[in-house]
């Protein structure tokens, strides 16, 4: 670690730090430049006890949303790091589309500033992915995800707990009841890390939160295997209500 910041200076010299969106000149390669901070909406509150969605207006602590009346969670809480808008949108498909595998770490900070506070007794797992798909990109990017936060946080990383047993299409446009039909018998334990999940507390790591179907099936699985509490992690979760209208 020493020796990469000794050299940062060198690096910043052969490639100057520019912003991953918008190719601005930045101070890091960290980080984006301020134009494209601000174009991020970080999650509000007051908000939902059950599944963090900011509530309109001003409510008292501890109020749940109509949603989660009507039909309560599968998951323990949902830490976001953004609002999914189009700056969002950039920053999640440079990512993982662009192959900037190297966002993952700024990523995965602005998760970290959104999540409980958790300790070593935590598993931090990623949503997986088939291996054809994972032939085909080449990484995980929840994964990466998950591992840049069990660094940050010391939990344990269980990188390979679940296993997608089955390709699915590219579920981008469906609605929910399509996505749970296709996530059936999708998700399942790996058969040798199946030890890991009695009275475990779960991080559960993905990098858009859309409808849930994804992170559902994850969570039946783990909690049909003894898991106690399953927390959501993502990068950006889509949530037009909770986007400024002007």
């Amino acid at each position: 670690m020493a020796l990469l910041q000794d050299l940062a200076p060198l690096v910043d010299l052969v490639f100057p730090p520019r912003c991953p969106l918008c190719g601005t000149g930045v101070a890091t390669h960290t980080g984006l430049c301020g134009s494209c901070w601000s174009g991020l909406v970080i999650p509000a509150t007051p908000a939902c006890n059950a599944c963090q969605r900011p509530f309109v207006g001003e409510v008292a602590d501890g109020l749940v949303c109509a949603p989660c009346l009507q039909e309560p969670p599968l998951h323990d809480g949902i830490a976001a790091a953004t609002v999914y808008n189009e700056t969002s949108r950039h920053l999640v498909l440079a990512f993982k589309r662009g192959r900037r595998i190297a966002l993952a770490p700024m990523l995965a900070r602005l998760m970290v500033a959104r999540m409980p506070a958790i300790d070593g007794d935590w598993l931090v797992v990623p949503v997986p992915l088939h291996r054809w798909r994972l032939w085909q990109r080449g990484f995980n990017q929840s994964a990466l995800l998950a591992r840049e936060i069990a660094r940050a946080t010391g939990a344990r990383l269980a990188v390979d707990a679940l296993v997608r047993r089955k390709p699915t299409p590219t579920l981008g446009g469906l609605g929910r009841d399509a996505r749970i039909r296709m996530l059936q018998g999708a998700i399942r334990l790996h058969p040798q890390r199946r030890q890991l999940w009695k009275n475990a507390n779960v991080l559960l790591v993905d990098d858009v939160l859309t409808t849930g179907a994804t992170t559902n099936a994850c969570i039946a699985v783990l909690k049909r295997a003894g898991a106690v509490k399953v927390v959501i992690a993502c990068a950006a979760r889509v949530m037009d209500e909770a986007l400024p209208h002007i």
